[in-house]
């Protein structure tokens, strides 16, 4: 009768538990993730600028930059950064693998020889001592805990989840040198570009400057007129040491960024005078698609998954564990070692259940609750951070096409305008003080339009980094 009410008690338990212990759904159907509006096209995509098309996985090759290509190669191979997400990835798959081993029988093995006297008291035979003898214990014995309700099973999931999160840490490390090394690359070379621009204007300017001069010596031309011409040359000059620093700077990003000391700088690079730029409109997607893509909302849905499992994890303590266990050994003298008296074994199942600890286990499983929803608006966060970068770089790299067109437009007119004051000049019909306002004007231009070509090839940087690309690589 009471081996039956035992056996019903625990049938009914594993029966309940089945529905409790139930995989938590990942994601709730309010979840950002599912909206209409965050599947939908880039309110931002509509400039000629962008193709809604998928974004190449190796997007740097879109610049067709050997050089380029070979430093992203050489940072994915010994950035730190990208050696120790991929150690932290490596100690979530061995966690898996202890996880994972808590569904193998457990084995173990005694042998115990030793020279011992039993205490006479003890096994109450007073004032008769037992003699010391050489004794042994040997045994082997195998156990194997029934996953009856699945908290095994949630454990094994929690950690598999963990290790798609840190892939998915790895990956965005990942997205995140390629582009750091892209945008560093191109700031050398952008640095470079604006230094030949200003040293080229220095010439122009130091031109000007010499014939003021000799218009001042024969009172073509006033000494002020000298003056300002000296002004704008230096004002010229200012600016390379600060496109110096920038480049060296950007030297020093690149040679951290593939593993090697800032005075390992790669010395290929150090010459470049002109970046690389993209010839064709730039693949950007939409929503859906970037959602799938960023490693960063991949890891936060892993991450909602593995707090939902150790839901279950934590209520599998309301219910008792039970193992199925056989073990043989052999215990005796000495000198009647493995005789037929000295064998014993068993065989059979093991309930444990923890009656006391229910208010304890009911508040892990509470925190354990409160640690998903705070995960889960994680993820809703980062859902809507990924589209706000998203459109948000899309509508930075419009602005900064419609400046450069604007700024060109201007220096084609100040151009224009300053070899018109310098033929005025020429005929006598005007000083010279308007031929330095047209060419401080045109100087000034052509610097801004130089430091607007190099904040678009930086911004469209930014822009990919957006999107997510980059951690398809075959190195993955």
């Amino acid at each position: 009768m009471k081996m039956r009410f035992a056996f019903a008690l625990v049938a009914t338990t594993a029966l309940a538990a089945c529905n409790v212990l139930a995989p938590v759904p990942a994601l709730p159907p309010t979840a950002a993730v599912n909206r209409e509006s965050a599947n939908a096209p880039f309110l931002g995509a509509s400039d000629a600028s962008f193709v809604q098309a998928p974004v190449p996985e190796q997007w740097w090759k879109l610049y067709d930059d050997a050089r380029l290509n070979a430093l992203i190669e050489e940072a994915l191979g010994a950035n730190a950064d990208l050696r120790v997400a991929a150690a932290n990835l490596e100690r979530a798959q061995a966690s898996l693998e202890v996880a994972d081993a808590a569904m193998e029988p457990t084995t173990s093995l005694l042998a115990a020889p030793g020279y011992q006297r039993r205490s006479a008291e003890e096994d109450l035979h007073p004032g008769k001592p037992f003699p010391n003898k050489f004794v042994y214990s040997t045994g082997a014995s195998v156990s194997y805990q029934v996953d009856l309700y699945g908290q095994i099973a949630r454990s094994i999931d929690a950690a598999r989840a963990d290790v798609g999160a840190a892939a998915s840490a790895r990956d965005a490390a990942q997205v995140t040198v390629v582009a750091e090394t892209t945008r560093a690359y191109l700031d050398v070379c952008s640095s470079g570009r604006e230094m030949d621009v200003a040293q080229r204007l220095l010439a122009l300017q130091e031109q000007s400057t010499a014939l003021t001069r000799t218009l001042v010596s024969n009172g073509r031309a006033g000494t002020l007129d000298a003056q300002h011409s000296s002004v704008q040359e230096d004002q010229v000059r200012a600016t390379l040491p600060q496109l110096a620093t920038q480049r060296r700077l950007g030297l020093y990003r690149l040679a951290v960024l593939t593993g090697r000391t800032p005075g390992e700088f790669p010395r290929e690079v150090a010459d470049c005078t002109q970046e690389p730029r993209l010839s064709a409109a730039i693949p950007v997607g939409d929503g859906k698609s970037l959602l799938r893509r960023r490693p960063d909302v991949r890891r936060a849905e892993f991450e909602v998954r593995s707090a939902g499992d150790r839901i279950g994890v934590a209520e599998g303590d309301l219910y008792p564990k039970i193992s199925l266990g056989a073990s043989v050994g052999s215990v005796g003298a000495m000198q009647s070692g493995f005789a037929a008296d000295t064998f014993k074994f068993s065989l059979g199942p093991l309930i444990t259940w923890e009656f006391p600890e229910r208010s304890r286990v009911e508040g892990r499983i509470r925190g354990a609750s409160a640690e998903r929803s705070a995960k889960l608006a994680q993820f809703d966060g980062t859902v809507l951070t990924a589209l706000k970068e998203t459109e948000s770089a899309l509508e930075v790299v419009q602005e900064d096409k419609r400046r450069l067109e604007i700024l060109a437009g201007a220096q084609a007119k100040a151009a224009d305008a300053a070899r018109g004051t310098e033929n005025l000049f020429k005929s006598g019909r005007q000083g010279y003080l308007p031929v330095l306002d047209a060419n401080r004007t045109l100087i000034e231009i052509e610097q801004s339009a130089a430091a607007a070509e190099s904040k678009l090839a930086t911004d469209q940087v930014g822009l990919f980094l957006a999107l997510g690309g980059g951690w398809q690589s075959p190195r993955n």
